[in-house]
Protein backbone atom coordinates (compact mmCIF):
# COMPACT_ATOMS: atom_id res chain seq x y z
CA UNK A 1 0.00 0.00 0.00
CA UNK A 2 3.30 2.42 0.64
CA UNK A 3 3.49 2.16 -3.17
CA UNK A 4 0.01 3.28 -3.91
CA UNK A 5 0.39 6.52 -1.59
CA UNK A 6 3.35 7.20 -2.98
CA UNK A 7 1.63 7.09 -6.34
CA UNK A 8 -1.41 9.20 -5.51
CA UNK A 9 0.87 11.80 -4.11
CA UNK A 10 2.90 12.18 -7.28
CA UNK A 11 0.02 12.01 -9.64
CA UNK A 12 -1.91 14.66 -8.02
CA UNK A 13 -4.62 11.95 -6.40
CA UNK A 14 -5.27 14.58 -3.41
CA UNK A 15 -8.49 12.49 -1.81
CA UNK A 16 -6.90 9.09 -2.43
CA UNK A 17 -3.79 10.21 -0.88
CA UNK A 18 -5.70 11.10 2.36
CA UNK A 19 -7.43 7.77 2.16
CA UNK A 20 -4.62 5.94 1.73
CA UNK A 21 -2.70 7.52 4.59
CA UNK A 22 -5.38 7.15 6.91
CA UNK A 23 -6.23 2.93 5.96
CA UNK A 24 -2.61 2.48 6.14
CA UNK A 25 -2.50 3.86 9.71
CA UNK A 26 -6.04 1.86 10.53
CA UNK A 27 -4.96 -1.50 9.32
CA UNK A 28 -2.00 -0.95 11.63
CA UNK A 29 1.08 0.28 9.45
CA UNK A 30 3.54 2.46 11.57
CA UNK A 31 3.82 6.23 11.21
CA UNK A 32 7.19 5.93 9.76
CA UNK A 33 6.09 3.86 6.99
CA UNK A 34 3.20 6.36 6.08
CA UNK A 35 5.48 9.30 6.41
CA UNK A 36 8.63 7.17 4.24
CA UNK A 37 6.01 6.93 1.59
CA UNK A 38 5.44 10.95 1.61
CA UNK A 39 9.19 11.46 1.42
CA UNK A 40 9.71 8.74 -1.71
CA UNK A 41 6.81 10.91 -3.18
CA UNK A 42 8.38 14.38 -2.43
CA UNK A 43 11.49 13.10 -3.87
CA UNK A 44 9.99 12.00 -7.02
CA UNK A 45 7.87 15.48 -7.20
CA UNK A 46 11.24 17.42 -6.50
CA UNK A 47 13.31 15.45 -9.49
CA UNK A 48 10.25 16.16 -11.78
CA UNK A 49 10.57 19.88 -11.14
CA UNK A 50 14.13 19.95 -11.46
CA UNK A 51 13.56 18.67 -14.92
CA UNK A 52 10.62 20.54 -15.89
CA UNK A 53 8.53 17.72 -15.70
CA UNK A 54 5.94 19.72 -13.19
CA UNK A 55 5.46 23.31 -12.08
CA UNK A 56 4.74 25.48 -9.16
CA UNK A 57 0.83 24.95 -8.97
CA UNK A 58 1.90 21.13 -8.64
CA UNK A 59 4.09 21.87 -5.84
CA UNK A 60 1.43 23.60 -4.10
CA UNK A 61 -0.96 20.87 -4.29
CA UNK A 62 1.99 18.51 -2.96
CA UNK A 63 2.56 20.68 -0.15
CA UNK A 64 -1.02 21.00 0.92
CA UNK A 65 -1.22 16.64 0.42
CA UNK A 66 1.45 16.61 3.19
CA UNK A 67 -0.29 18.72 5.64
CA UNK A 68 -3.54 16.96 5.37
CA UNK A 69 -1.72 13.71 5.87
CA UNK A 70 0.21 15.12 8.80
CA UNK A 71 -3.10 16.30 10.42
CA UNK A 72 -3.61 12.56 10.18
CA UNK A 73 -0.48 10.79 11.18
CA UNK A 74 0.80 13.29 14.23
CA UNK A 75 -1.60 12.33 16.70
CA UNK A 76 0.24 8.57 16.37
CA UNK A 77 3.79 10.17 16.82
CA UNK A 78 3.00 12.64 19.30
CA UNK A 79 3.75 10.93 22.14
CA UNK A 80 6.76 9.55 20.49
CA UNK A 81 7.90 12.67 19.07
CA UNK A 82 7.80 14.27 21.96
CA UNK A 83 10.36 11.77 23.93
CA UNK A 84 12.75 11.75 21.88
CA UNK A 85 13.06 15.54 20.15
CA UNK A 86 16.33 16.09 18.64
CA UNK A 87 16.84 20.11 18.87
CA UNK A 88 15.27 22.91 18.28
CA UNK A 89 14.89 24.64 14.85
CA UNK A 90 13.82 28.58 14.25
CA UNK A 91 13.10 28.77 10.08
CA UNK A 92 11.60 31.16 8.25
CA UNK A 93 11.47 32.90 4.73
CA UNK A 94 13.85 35.96 4.75
CA UNK A 95 12.47 39.63 5.03
CA UNK A 96 11.05 40.71 0.97
CA UNK A 97 10.35 37.15 -0.01
CA UNK A 98 7.14 35.47 0.49
CA UNK A 99 7.69 31.99 -1.23
CA UNK A 100 6.65 29.46 1.33
CA UNK A 101 6.46 26.24 -0.49
CA UNK A 102 10.12 24.76 -0.38
CA UNK A 103 9.97 26.04 3.44
CA UNK A 104 6.56 24.10 4.84
CA UNK A 105 7.96 21.39 2.90
CA UNK A 106 11.37 21.68 5.20
CA UNK A 107 9.20 22.40 8.38
CA UNK A 108 7.42 19.38 7.69
CA UNK A 109 10.28 16.79 7.05
CA UNK A 110 12.45 18.64 10.50
CA UNK A 111 9.05 18.18 11.96
CA UNK A 112 8.64 14.17 11.31
CA UNK A 113 11.96 13.76 11.50
CA UNK A 114 12.07 14.76 15.90
CA UNK A 115 12.74 18.14 15.37
CA UNK A 116 10.54 20.97 17.57
CA UNK A 117 10.42 23.78 14.73
CA UNK A 118 9.08 27.32 15.08
CA UNK A 119 7.86 28.45 11.92
CA UNK A 120 8.20 32.47 11.34
CA UNK A 121 6.30 32.53 8.17
CA UNK A 122 7.78 34.09 5.18
CA UNK A 123 8.60 37.76 4.45
CA UNK A 124 10.53 37.42 8.08
CA UNK A 125 12.15 40.51 9.66
CA UNK A 126 15.76 40.24 11.24
CA UNK A 127 14.44 41.10 14.40
CA UNK A 128 12.19 38.37 14.49
CA UNK A 129 13.99 35.98 14.25
CA UNK A 130 16.86 37.06 16.69
CA UNK A 131 13.96 37.16 19.59
CA UNK A 132 12.55 33.72 18.05
CA UNK A 133 16.27 31.94 18.51
CA UNK A 134 16.18 34.08 22.39
CA UNK A 135 12.55 32.83 22.97
CA UNK A 136 13.03 29.35 22.13
CA UNK A 137 16.45 28.60 22.98
CA UNK A 138 16.92 26.84 19.14
CA UNK A 139 20.29 26.15 18.40
CA UNK A 140 19.90 25.86 14.28
CA UNK A 141 18.36 27.96 11.90
CA UNK A 142 16.79 28.06 8.71
CA UNK A 143 16.80 30.51 6.32
CA UNK A 144 14.07 30.49 2.82
CA UNK A 145 14.54 32.34 0.14
CA UNK A 146 13.34 31.85 -3.29
CA UNK A 147 14.14 35.50 -4.83
CA UNK A 148 17.65 37.01 -5.43
CA UNK A 149 16.77 39.56 -3.39
CA UNK A 150 16.68 37.29 -0.43
CA UNK A 151 20.79 37.40 -0.78
CA UNK A 152 20.95 40.33 1.42
CA UNK A 153 18.68 39.66 4.26
CA UNK A 154 19.66 36.34 4.65
CA UNK A 155 23.51 37.99 5.28
CA UNK A 156 22.11 39.99 7.73
CA UNK A 157 19.99 37.74 9.48
CA UNK A 158 23.03 35.32 9.74
CA UNK A 159 25.13 38.22 11.43
CA UNK A 160 22.49 39.32 13.85
CA UNK A 161 21.44 35.54 15.04
CA UNK A 162 25.88 34.90 15.21
CA UNK A 163 26.17 37.78 17.62
CA UNK A 164 23.59 36.51 19.80
CA UNK A 165 25.28 33.33 20.37
CA UNK A 166 28.00 32.33 18.08
CA UNK A 167 27.10 28.67 18.82
CA UNK A 168 24.17 28.86 16.56
CA UNK A 169 24.03 27.05 13.72
CA UNK A 170 22.69 28.32 10.07
CA UNK A 171 21.46 26.60 7.18
CA UNK A 172 20.11 28.56 3.92
CA UNK A 173 18.23 27.44 0.84
CA UNK A 174 15.63 27.99 -2.16
CA UNK A 175 15.42 28.73 -5.53
CA UNK A 176 18.46 31.01 -6.60
CA UNK A 177 20.14 29.49 -3.55
CA UNK A 178 23.94 27.79 -3.69
CA UNK A 179 26.72 26.67 -2.28
CA UNK A 180 28.35 30.39 -3.50
CA UNK A 181 25.50 32.37 -2.57
CA UNK A 182 26.00 30.14 1.38
CA UNK A 183 29.33 32.17 1.55
CA UNK A 184 27.92 35.36 0.39
CA UNK A 185 25.24 34.95 3.69
CA UNK A 186 28.05 33.27 5.86
CA UNK A 187 25.78 30.35 7.25
CA UNK A 188 27.02 27.17 8.28
CA UNK A 189 25.43 25.25 5.23
CA UNK A 190 23.55 25.16 2.47
CA UNK A 191 20.83 22.61 1.93
CA UNK A 192 19.35 21.97 -1.80
CA UNK A 193 15.96 20.32 -0.61
CA UNK A 194 13.93 19.39 2.40
CA UNK A 195 15.87 16.04 2.74
CA UNK A 196 19.44 18.06 2.81
CA UNK A 197 18.21 20.63 5.36
CA UNK A 198 17.10 16.96 7.63
CA UNK A 199 20.74 15.74 7.46
CA UNK A 200 22.31 18.77 8.42
CA UNK A 201 19.70 19.86 11.02
CA UNK A 202 20.65 15.65 12.47
CA UNK A 203 24.46 16.35 11.83
CA UNK A 204 24.10 19.56 14.51
CA UNK A 205 21.87 17.77 16.80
Amino acid sequence: MSQQLINAITEMQEEEAVALAQQMLDEGASPSAVLDACKQAMDVIGQRFEKGECFIPELILAGEMLSQVAKIVKPHIQQEAAEKKLGKVVVGTVAGDIHDIAKDIVVFMLDINGFEVTDLGVDVPVAKFVEAVKATGAKIVGLSGFLTLAYDPMKETTAAVKALDPEVKVMVGGGQIDEQIREYTGADAYGKDAMAAVAIAKGWA
